[in-house]
């Protein structure tokens, strides 16, 4: 394993181990998934909305660059400073710079995934920079001192009782008590003084919109909006797959996200940012900047088939669902996205050598795929990135990193074997004997004998058994 890449195998071994974590998390889990089948008892309905949803993905991702240039062109006419960012170090500088010319000290944030990515926050402090989550999930992880397990349910690894005792040891004058209302209102009132004196405010962006140059933010708690119009610097982040056409392209996204990730009905705030504080108004910041990050999405882009992973909308549905994801938790995957969204997204970003284990994280169910508001082909996606990791050459960072030799002999051999029908008979026959004695350290069973024991083969070969019952070989 390279010496940089998370094991993955060893952090769900301990995740399995530890039952705490699995109950916490298959009560969530139970009661996420209960709550969105709800909200879509109409299979008519979902069915068109999520075709139309999926179709203002598709379009605004076939129209990519001319939209990127026209997002720009009206966010720049609207009082918006656009700024482009290759990398996530790139980024970070640009958010440096913006904090330094405003001589920030304190920075509050809103929900972003593009930060998360950036790991902005470590950078922030490492720069001197006070920067707090103000999203609740965020906050108490941020407390925890941990990453976000889950994309919208940050903290959805921890229960009510092991919430209580974080604030117990980090708020100073914080009670011992196991209730969610007197929780909430204790980060409500240490957030609320933080808004009040923050020089920055942090957001990311669920939607922009390229023909009005309108930033669109969605939440629950009140945060976003704080920290978009209270502190007089505004700055937005955002995956350069994130505009969209028009304003009508908005609701169908706005209309599934909630009740995809949450079973809501309808988010309780949806925010238009469309430039700074005007003259004679009294609210809202004096400056708004965008951070647009590819990040190796320009090369997910170029790739018709991979193309397919960027129409996510972030709703965290595939997750939910995942039979693996709701074993093992976020916090196993050790990357900003976990779950059947991350085993395709990341391993594109950052690299097969480093993440090549993320797309074999997975059962091949379909799950995801079928409750995919925008219809993505996740495990076609995660079918390719398994043959990439192998192929050297490919289209995905670090292809053929995983290639093995003695592995590629093995299968040319079963590939072989399969073509003929004597050879067939004749090693099945073979291993029905002798493969019981077969050391498991073989190449093509690495993969199940990491996690599992190796399988016995059965005394006897179908094509025995089928003599057995008198059916004529074929």
């Amino acid at each position: 394993m390279d010496g940089n890449a998370p094991d993955f195998a060893a952090a769900s071994r301990a995740a399995l181990a530890d039952p705490q974590l699995r109950g916490n998390f298959r009560r969530a889990m139970d009661g996420l998934m209960s709550k969105r089948a709800a909200q879509f008892a109409d299979t008519g309905e979902w069915t068109g909305v999520r075709a139309l949803a999926a179709s203002v993905r598709l379009r605004a991702l076939s129209k990519l660059p001319e939209l990127l240039e026209k997002l720009e062109e009206n966010c720049t006419r609207n009082g918006i400073a656009v700024h482009w960012a290759a990398t996530t170090e790139e980024a970070n500088a640009i958010a440096l710079d913006i904090l330094h010319k405003a001589n920030a000290k304190l920075v509050v944030k809103g929900k972003s995934m593009v930060t998360e990515e950036m790991h902005l926050n470590a950078v922030l402090e490492k720069d001197g920079i006070e920067v707090l989550e103000s999203d609740l999930g965020e906050y108490i992880v941020q407390l925890d001192g941990t990453m976000p397990s889950h994309i919208i349910m940050p903290a959805i690894h921890l229960n009510t009782k092991q919430i209580a005792h974080l604030f117990k040891r980090k708020i100073k004058d914080a009670e011992s008590r196991e209730d969610a209302a007197y929780l909430t209102d204790l980060a409500r009132r240490v957030l609320r003084a933080k808004f009040q004196a923050a020089d920055v405010g942090m957001s990311g962006v669920n939607a922009a919109v390229a023909e009005t140059g309108t930033l669109c933010l969605i939440e629950n708690e009140g945060n976003g909006r704080m920290c978009t119009t209270v502190p007089p610097v505004h700055i937005a982040f955002m995956g350069l797959e994130k505009v969209v056409e028009t304003l009508e392209d908005v609701p169908p996204v706005i209309s599934l996200l909630p009740r995809s990730a949450t079973g809501q009905p309808i988010t309780t705030y949806v925010n238009m940012i469309s430039g700074p504080r005007k003259d004679g108004e009294k609210d809202g910041p004096r400056e708004v900047h965008l951070v647009i990050l590819d990040n190796g999405r320009s090369g997910i882009y170029a790739d018709p088939e991979l193309r397919d992973t960027l129409r996510c909308i972030r709703c965290g549905a595939c997750m939910n669902h995942c039979p693996v994801y709701t074993k093992v938790g976020g916090h196993a995957y050790e990357a900003p996205y976990p779950g059947p969204i991350g085993k395709i997204l990341v391993p594109q970003i950052e690299g097969l050598a480093k993440r090549g284990a993320m797309p074999h994280a997975c059962t091949m169910c379909n799950a995801c795929v079928e409750i995919c508001p925008v219809k993505i082909p996740i495990v076609e996606i995660m079918g390719r990135l398994r043959v990439e990791a192998v192929k050297p050459g490919g289209a995905v960072k670090d292809g053929g990193a995983k290639a093995s030799r003695a592995e590629a002999m093995v299968w040319s051999g079963w590939a072989a074997m399969n073509a003929s029908p004597t050879a067939y008979r004749i090693a099945t026959a073979a291993m029905s004997r002798l493969g019981n004695a077969a050391p498991a350290s073989l190449p093509m069973l690495k993969e199940w004998t990491n996690v599992r024991t190796k399988p016995r083969f059965a005394g006897r070969t179908l094509h025995d058994l089928a003599r057995a019952k008198g059916v004529p070989d074929v």
